[in-house]
């Protein structure tokens, strides 16, 4: 396990309602997500963001739900469950080492990554399961907290992003983040 995964239990803190006066999930992401759309959350813990999201993409739209701490995820299913969001929301218990997305080849619109990628250890690895899963015009929004994450390591990640298939394309203001908007590069684009 990474030296700094979210202990399960932080994931109480982290759905606390308050949390929605600084971060609100309906402001943060809804100049991305549209009904329809099939996004991706990745770390998703108990689905601050994951309920938001699936409320936005609608009946037609999937929110993909990808955590290696089952207990998140099973908190995360009982809550949709509870707000009749079930059925728009998949989780998958992902394995440290292993991000098998290549079910969900070019069929990503859009893919949130809050506050989860500073715990990853293979950051390339990632980035590239996310770059194959993403629609040709699709989007990573990439949010990691200031208290943990340096501008300096923030850069090192985003620089490890540009050497897959990612580019900056937005700086969104996010209170206590860092945070870019990515889009995946074009075929043939260097």
């Amino acid at each position: 396990m990474a030296s700094r995964v979210c202990p399960a239990w932080v994931g109480y803190l982290l759905t606390n309602p308050l949390r929605r006066l600084f971060q609100d999930p309906y402001r943060i992401l809804s100049p991305y997500v549209r009904p329809g759309m099939r996004v991706l959350d990745i770390g998703p813990g108990m689905g601050f963001f994951s309920l938001p999201l699936a409320e936005m993409v609608g009946p037609e739209g999937k929110v993909i739900c990808i955590d290696i701490q089952e207990k998140m995820l099973r908190v995360l299913r009982r809550r949709a469950e509870r707000r009749g969001l079930a059925d728009r929301i998949e989780t998958r218990l992902n394995n440290e080492g292993s991000l098998d997305l290549s079910d969900l080849h070019e069929s990503i619109d859009v893919a949130l990554a809050f506050a989860v990628v500073h715990e990853i250890p293979d950051k390339a690895h990632l980035f590239l399961g996310v770059c194959g899963a993403l629609k040709a015009n699709g989007k990573v929004l990439l949010v990691e907290p200031k208290a943990h994450v340096s501008e300096a390591a923030f850069q090192e990640t985003l620089t490890i992003a540009k050497e897959t298939c990612l580019d900056p394309q937005a700086w969104p203001q996010i209170r206590g983040s860092r945070s870019v908007l990515l889009g995946k590069r074009g075929q043939g684009e260097n």
